[in-house]
């Protein structure tokens, strides 16, 4: 969706900032950035913002082939970004209705997720209608069929829907996937009705999924795969500025990792860097790197581990 941000609150605020925001997109994002070849399968409205969209796509290497536009008049989404008088972010979406909304499971191409290594998909994806629901749980039975990973991140939102209907739809959906990406407690605890991340791992270990990483925020992250339950601390070069996007970038450079065939240890070391990274600068993408720096600061946390 397009973000439109300000410094002020909404009811004085003049100016805004256009960008691109979307947990899909930081994702697809930071893996490009890495060196993964990433499509991305939406819709968007016909409208100025849609071919805002597709440009900053094919300006981040992501395939467009498979970004629809809507033909039924509905627009590319929207929200608002402002400070408020406390200083924290206010979020004001312009969402119902809007292309992504409208998706069907019939206008996927099957032919075109088989080519995937992964397919990654979202709750946001899942909430926002019962259609895009019903798409996003046939792509993972398409993946899934043709021996795609499945990778998901609930990514909870009480703004779309309630927590039952997403803990509803996230076991449907379960079955599917290989990869599960929650972040703790704003998944583990809606979710999973804990504030402890090894609960929420058992329990969709226990619905066969094969590796779960809880992006923990401050505290790094938790990584279970098989035998294999590690603690991951954070990596950081500087001081923390902005951590608007850090999961993201994580869960991208994690995909990335498992895709170049890295175990999943160093895999979440990689998520790691790419978002010790990403903190230090404003915005989710402005500040997500690019290889060279986060395999050089790789090579270096290998040889010498904190």
């Amino acid at each position: 969706m397009i973000e439109l941000f300000s410094e002020e609150p909404i009811e004085v605020a003049e100016t805004f900032k256009r960008s691109m925001a979307g947990d899909s997109f930081n994702i697809l994002v930071s893996a490009s950035r890495l060196g993964t070849s990433t499509g991305y399968i939406t819709k968007i409205g016909r409208d100025p913002f849609g071919e805002h969209l597709i440009k900053t796509l094919e300006s981040e290497s992501i395939d467009t082939h498979h970004v629809m536009t809507s033909d039924e008049g509905s627009f590319t989404a929207v929200h608002f970004v402002t400070i408020n008088s406390e200083g924290d972010r206010e979020f004001i979406y312009y969402r119902k209705g809007s292309a992504p909304t409208t998706m069907r499971p019939g206008e996927l191409d099957a032919s075109y997720i088989k080519q995937a290594k992964v397919m990654h998909c979202s709750g946001i994806a899942q909430a926002i209608s019962a259609s895009a629901q019903e798409t996003v749980l046939q792509a993972a039975k398409i993946a899934k069929k043709n021996g795609v990973l499945v990778s998901y991140d609930p990514n909870y939102r009480h703004q779309l829907w309630d927590h039952k209907d997403a803990r509803t739809a996230m076991e449907q959906l379960i079955p599917y996937v290989d990869i599960f990406l929650p972040s703790s407690p704003a998944d583990c605890v809606p979710l999973f009705n804990t504030t402890d991340p090894h609960v929420a791992i058992n329990e969709v270990e226990s619905m066969g999924v094969t590796t779960t990483v809880v992006t923990l925020g401050e505290d790094g992250a938790l990584i279970s795969s098989g035998d294999i339950r590690i603690h991951i601390d954070p990596i950081t070069e500087s001081s923390v500025i902005d951590t608007t996007g850090a999961g993201d970038s994580f869960k991208g450079a994690f995909i990335h990792g498992i895709i170049e065939g890295m175990s999943v240890h160093d895999s979440a070391i990689l998520g790691s860097i790419s978002a010790g990274i990403t903190v230090t600068g404003r915005g989710a993408i402005s500040a997500m790197p690019y290889r060279e720096k986060v395999y050089s600061l790789f090579k270096d946390q290998k040889e010498n581990p904190q």
